[in-house]
Parts: structure tokens; C-alpha cells; sequence
């Protein structure tokens, strides 16, 4: 079975589905002597990812996402001139990791653990830009995402929501879509001041976006799903993990936004 993930797809363990092939060829001396002088099998060969892998990986990405964020919201002036470097900087950092991550063929753990760090600068001056306009918003933004990632998982669990061939068509074509939306607007923003989120239509794009995280959480769960049951290397729980900390923070992101919006029409 192949997977729809496309790090997990790049991994012969995953893409993998049927019965062994065996090479039924008589093996020459050379060849016996290779599988004489070849190492022994270890449990580090062995070991196949499990769930309890992929939360550990998950809770030490977070661990360091928090504590970067938490010390930011906490020792930074909001007026402070360098809390807009902070805000890019973490973003733009945290981008280009995400890209070498995704697109290496090794796992990464090192620069999956800097993504955490550079996505705690972000999220952590974001997080305190919007709480100085409305006080409590990070506390609503927090639980709203925990809310979303229980019903996503509890929809999953029980059936409600697979991911099929046809619904994952349909997400990716959303995500890039919405992607390039952001692009353009972000540009835009820059440029005139004008966001189509303070457009009249604007709580609607936001809501279609906490949507849009909510349902990416369904591909993830997929993945880590279809990576157990196809024995992938534990080293492989990093990019499980890895997966669902990159969704958490986008949802966490467009909650936020949305909380911001509804209650600026106060």
C-alpha cells in the first residue's frame, strides 16, 4: 500500500505492501562471504516505530516550543522595538526548516528540534502581540485548539472522518490554495496595510482556515496509522511527530485569528 504522505511515501518500508521477494540465484563465495562478514542484526536495526514513539517525539518537540514561547511572552515588552524581529525572524526561520525537513531523505531530529525553537519566537511574540489588544485571547486560542484536535482525533477514531484517496485530493488542493492566498495577502498587507481579514468577509476566510488545520489533523493521524501497521524504522516517529506539531501550530494560528476577529467587531 502506498501512503499519500509524501516523506513517509520516500520510505521502502511504508511503500511496501505485498508478500517478500526472495532472490532465488545459488549465492557465489563472494557472496557468502559478505553475509559472514556482514554485522550483526541489533535491536537498533530492528526496532519498528510504535505509538508511544511518536508521542514521546511529539511532547519533546512541544516541550521546546513552549518553553522558547513561554519565555518570550514572558520577559519580552510588547512595546519593545524587537519583538517584530522576534515574530519574523521565528517565522521566517521556522519556514526554511520545514522545507529542508520536508524535503531531506535523511530524518532529522536536530533540525526538527530547531523548528520548535524558531516556531517558539514566533508563536511566543504573536501570542503576546495579540493578548496586549485583547486580553485572554491565548488562553480561548489554547483550548480552542485542544478542543479541535480531540474532536478531530475522536472523529477518526470512530470513523466519522477517513482519509480517503478523494478526500486528500481535495485537502492538498485547499492547502495550496489557501497557502497561496496567504502569500498574497501577506504581501499585500505589506505593501498597502489592507488584509482581506479585516474585509467584512474576513471572520468567514479565518473560520474556513481553523477548518482547513482542523481537517489536516486527519492526514496526520492517517500517516502514523499507516506507519505502524507498515513497520517503519523508529527514527520515523520524528517525522510522525514532526507532521502533527507543524498542524498544531497552524491550527493554534488561525484560531487565533479568528478569536481576534470576532471579538474586534465587539
Amino acid at each position: 500500500m502506498e501512503s499519500k504522505n509524501p516523506v513517509f511515501g520516500r520510505s521502502d518500508q511504508f511503500a511496501r505492501g505485498g508478500y517478500a521477494t526472495f532472490d532465488t540465484r545459488t549465492p557465489s563465495s563472494d557472496d557468502l562471504q559478505g553475509m559472514y562478514d556482514a554485522p550483526s542484526v541489533t535491536s537498533r536495526n530492528t526496532a519498528r516505530m510504535t505509538i508511544d514513539d511518536v508521542i514521546m517525539r511529539t511532547a519533546s518537540l512541544f516541550a521546546v516550543l513552549l518553553a522558547t514561547a513561554i519565555a518570550v511572552f514572558a520577559l519580552v515588552d510588547p512595546r519593545d522595538p524587537i519583538i517584530l524581529p522576534i515574530v519574523f525572524g521565528g517565522m521566517i526561520v521556522g519556514l526554511g526548516l520545514s522545507l529542508w525537513i520536508s524535503f531531506s531523505k535523511k530524518v532529522r531530529p536536530g533540525a526538527m528540534l530547531a523548528y520548535a525553537a524558531a516556531e517558539g519566537l514566533f508563536v511566543g511574540g504573536i501570542s503576546l502581540l495579540f493578548n496586549t489588544m485583547y486580553d485572554g485571547i491565548v488562553t480561548q486560542a489554547i483550548l480552542g485548539t485542544l478542543g479541535a484536535f480531540v474532536a478531530m482525533l475522536v472523529l477518526y477514531k470512530t470513523g466519522v472522518v477517513r482519509a480517503t484517496p478523494k478526500f486528500t485530493k481535495i485537502l492538498m488542493i485547499a492547502g495550496a490554495g489557501y497557502l497561496a492566498f496567504g502569500l498574497i495577502n501577506l504581501i499585500v498587507s505589506l505593501v498597502s496595510g489592507n488584509s482581506a481579514y479585516n474585509s467584512p468577509l474576513g471572520w468567514l476566510i479565518a473560520a474556513f482556515g481553523v477548518g482547513l488545520a482542523s481537517f489536516f489533523l486527519v492526514l496526520d493521524f492517517d500517516f502514523v496509522e499507516q506507519g505502524i501497521r507498515n513497520g517503519l524504522p523508529q527514527e520515523q516517529a520524528w517525522t510522525a511527530a514532526f507532521g502533527l506539531t507543524v498542524t498544531l501550530v497552524w491550527l493554534y494560528i488561525e484560531i487565533l485569528r479568528l478569536l481576534a476577529i470576532l471579538r474586534g467587531d465587539d
